[in-house]
């Protein structure tokens, strides 16, 4: 049984329909990718499944149980960590207060939610020298890297990322991508991401979104492998190596 499944899911934004009966099921353990155009219905997909979006119509399964008409907050209990596209930490707090505001649905002290908080800094070394700076006075990448360490302060059993390479220079995408990998370990994955060649090369598995619908699903070396699909929904005819 897969830890997430989203059953022919319909979202709508007032007479737009986002989403056209998506249907997506990530394993525990994976890392499930979503590709597609801006537009596509990626992100709507995960604000579906962190309770930010009420579906039309289908169904979404977290452990084998319906979510859908759970608040963000409640679903957030059951083990699912949303981090939005945006990097939205708080400028006025600093890079640790950010971290730290992760655990805020968990029932811990403030000791040991402090002392969790430093051991991501194990994670993001890049960031261990900025945990006492205002989040104001971060770069872009940072800001991401604080934004993941605090979704992971939930001890997610799901995290969902969504663009997390969005305006980042490749050295950077570089660094994010390897914490990723690093997170696949105790964490299971379902990322939203336009750059197909990164967004593949962590995942397990992987789905294209086209106007509010799955058109692909299929392992990275299979998506990747045939030119045709390459080359309308991937990016180019260039031979990959992901």
């Amino acid at each position: 049984m897969p830890l997430l499944e989203i059953r022919n899911l319909v979202v709508r934004y007032g007479e737009i329909e986002a989403l056209h009966g998506a249907t997506v099921a990530v394993d525990e353990g994976q890392v499930v990718t979503l590709l597609g155009a801006n537009g596509a219905g990626k992100s709507t997909t995960l604000r579906a499944i962190s309770g930010l979006a009420r579906p039309a119509s289908g169904d979404i399964l977290f452990d084998g149980k319906s979510i859908a008409a759970l608040g963000p907050e409640a679903i957030a209990r059951l083990g699912i960590s949303h981090v939005p596209e945006g990097r939205r930490v708080f400028p006025g707090l600093t890079v640790k207060e950010n971290i730290m505001l992760g655990a805020s649905n968990r029932r811990a002290s403030k000791s040991e939610i402090s002392r969790e908080a430093d051991a991501m800094f194990d994670l993001f070394p890049d960031i261990r020298s900025f945990s006492s700076a205002l989040g104001w006075t971060l770069s872009g990448g940072q800001l991401q890297m604080v934004a993941v360490a605090r979704g992971l302060m939930a001890k997610p059993r799901l995290l969902l990322l969504d663009e997390p390479s969005l305006g980042l220079a490749p050295v950077i995408v570089q660094a994010v991508f390897k914490i990723i990998s690093e997170i696949r370990r105790n964490t299971t994955v379902l990322l939203v991401e336009q750059n197909a060649r990164m967004g593949l090369s962590v995942a397990d598995f992987g789905y294209v979104l086209e106007t509010g619908r799955i058109v692909l699903g299929g392992k990275p070396d299979e998506l990747w492998g045939n030119e045709a699909i390459r080359a309308a929904y991937l990016g180019g005819h260039a031979k990959a190596t992901a």
